[in-house]
């Protein structure tokens, strides 16, 4: 490996990622030989973008990597499950499963876990891409009858004067008795292994100094917490959902969650073919 060998890492801008990287991005772990680069995107653009190998490693939906597993591979920490919980269906009135198949959904993008998961809740529904940040707005105007909320808006869709349909996650744990696997970090195939090898490393010692040191990467983290910014509870309680024991490690019930997310798609037609998720071993 050379000297000062670029690393550019991306994920999306939200507080429990910043939590993830806080270590690794803020200069507090070795990283000697390596140019830590931090890049910051949605996920739908960070999937779009996973296409063209834009970064070393990235944020990735794992619905997204099923249409990238020849280009990437799973680094074996730093996953987003929703254990219980996760991406939250909203409308101003009553729906459920039925009668939401005539309504206009938005979607934050068409790679994400959302909508994968919205599809296996409702495979008949009319959906359309809206920036996530936007479709809390969207629906509440009435721009939209529905919409599928990731990251903050999980916490703060009441505010905005919307109902809960189905939490998505809570959904997926009735039918399958496990979490929902959300988002993972690809890393790049093409890197030697070793490096590889090395990068992992890193991001498991950067999510272990988060959680040893709470407050100090929540401080940081909180920067990114949208709509909590001025509610530290509540960014507490955020990242703990997506940054926990699942993240240190996806553990063999993790990586069996992943696998099964991708086999119903697959079964559902939703996927066409099946993939084989492919860790790195570090």
């Amino acid at each position: 490996m050379s000297e000062n060998t670029l690393i550019r890492i991306a994920h999306s801008p939200d507080s429990d990622d910043a939590f993830m990287f806080y270590a690794l991005t803020q200069n507090l772990l070795d990283t000697h030989g390596l140019t830590i680069r931090h890049q910051l995107s949605d996920i739908e653009t960070l999937n779009q973008a996973a296409f063209e190998g834009k970064y070393e490693i990235t944020a990735l939906s794992f619905h997204a990597y099923a249409y990238l597993a020849d280009r990437y591979r799973l680094m074996p920490s730093g996953a987003s499950f929703g254990d219980g919980y996760g991406p939250v269906v909203v409308s101003r009135e009553p729906l459920d499963a039925n009668t939401i198949v005539d309504k206009k959904v938005a979607i934050p993008g068409a790679l994400t876990t959302a909508a994968l998961a919205l599809r296996l809740w409702q495979p008949e529904v009319t959906t359309e891409i809206v920036p996530f940040d936007q479709i809390l707005p969207a629906v509440s105007s009435g721009e939209f009858d529905a919409g599928v909320v990731i990251h903050e808006g999980q916490l703060t869709f009441g505010e905005a004067g919307l109902r809960a349909v189905v939490d998505l996650g809570a959904w997926w744990q009735a039918e399958t008795g496990g979490p929902l696997p959300l988002g993972g970090n690809g890393i790049r195939r093409d890197l030697p292994e070793e490096l590889q090898q090395r990068l992992c490393r890193l991001l498991t010692q950067s999510i272990a100094y988060g959680l040893d040191h709470r407050q100090e990467a929540l401080s940081y983290a909180i920067r990114y917490a949208r709509g909590l910014e001025d509610d530290p509870v509540r960014s507490d309680r955020f990242v703990g959902m997506y940054v926990n024991h699942w993240t240190r490690d996806y553990g063999e019930a993790g990586r069996r969650a992943v696998q099964l997310l991708l086999d119903r798609a697959t079964e559902r037609g939703i996927l066409p073919m099946r993939i084989e998720a492919e860790f790195v071993e570090a």
